[in-house]
């Protein structure tokens, strides 16, 4: 005759099948944009580590998109599409456990500029605002290193390195609808405090197809001046973006995104003195060190580049 199992073996059973439940549930995330520069290596970066994936673009994927990734055709300036969209996957998959949102004009000049700020404000309302009525509580949105001012013409910034503590400073509609998204991802998190956000500041994306013309600007440093020679590979801001989702973590966190090193062979002291003399200078422990500062995404993301123009 069989035995009852004790209370105590039915409970531990029972969290033994709810850890292994979690342990084989496979992460749902919605990637906005994508298709785009940085939003195809993303997709491929999380596919690669274990991240079920659904792109929401005007854009079809790339012929090169993992075939494990879904798309969806999504106008994000229509909160009701993006309801709806995010609705249906849910109803599909059980849920979301994340939201990137990359889609963006991302720079200034592409459209007229009141219709640049609409298209990037409104999208980043509309996933913020959807994701808290639906309960999506882990985001990870595109901001842009033109926070800080940049380009950086004619003014110069206070000190250098630049680093997340630099004054913001927007000088296109561009970069004040990215300051409007930090805005209001600091504002959710206020609402709400078991809800995380991370701002990446991303740094002058580059794919590998865009590195010969690195050569190009190596006689007149003050081509690249206007970002204090920055740049970073879309495959480690892919990375960035997948570390910033496994952050664990509440609240708004912002992270400069760069590469380690600058767009140029000649050594940061020699840019300096030519391009911003007079401006404090703390010189880097490379000769060739990033001047947009990474130790924070390093110190809390453990962000580390690993795709250098050379």
């Amino acid at each position: 005759m069989s035995r009852p199992v004790s209370f105590t073996a039915t409970r531990a059973l029972g969290v033994a099948a709810d850890e292994f439940a979690a342990a084989t549930h496979k992460r749902h995330v919605v990637v906005t944009g994508g298709s785009g520069k940085l939003g195809r290596p993303t997709v491929v970066e999380l596919v690669a580590n274990g991240w079920e994936v659904i792109n929401f673009d005007k854009q079809l994927p790339p012929p090169t998109a993992p075939k494990e990734a879904q798309f969806m055709h999504t106008d994000l300036e229509d909160m009701g599409q993006v309801m709806e969209n995010l609705i249906e996957v849910d109803t599909k998959y059980k849920n979301i456990d994340a939201i990137v949102h990359l889609a963006a004009l991302p720079a200034p000049g592409m459209m007229a500029s009141s219709t640049q700020f609409q298209l990037n404000a409104m999208s980043t309302y509309n996933i913020l605002e959807a994701s808290r009525k639906l309960g999506i509580k882990n985001l990870v949105l595109a901001s842009s290193e033109t926070l800080l001012g940049l380009p950086l013409n004619p003014w110069l910034p206070d000190y250098i390195p630049m680093d997340e503590n630099s004054p913001r400073r927007p000088e296109t509609a561009y970069s004040l609808s990215k300051l409007v998204g930090e805005v209001m991802a600091q504002e959710y998190t206020r609402w709400d405090s078991t809800t995380k956000i991370v701002s990446l500041r991303f740094s002058n994306v580059m794919s590998p197809e865009d590195f010969a013309a690195f050569e190009t600007w190596q006689d007149d440093p003050k081509i690249r001046k206007w970002n204090l020679f920055g740049y970073i590979d879309a495959r480690d801001g892919a990375q960035a973006i997948r570390k910033s989702l496994e952050y664990k973590a509440t609240g708004h966190h912002q992270f400069i995104i760069a590469n380690n090193n600058t767009t140029m062979r000649a050594p940061n002291a020699e840019l300096v003195a030519a391009c911003f003399p007079g401006v404090p200078y703390k010189p880097t422990p490379g000769a060739n060190d990033t001047l947009l500062s990474i130790d924070k995404a390093k110190r809390v993301l453990g962000y580390s580049p690993k795709y250098d123009w050379k």
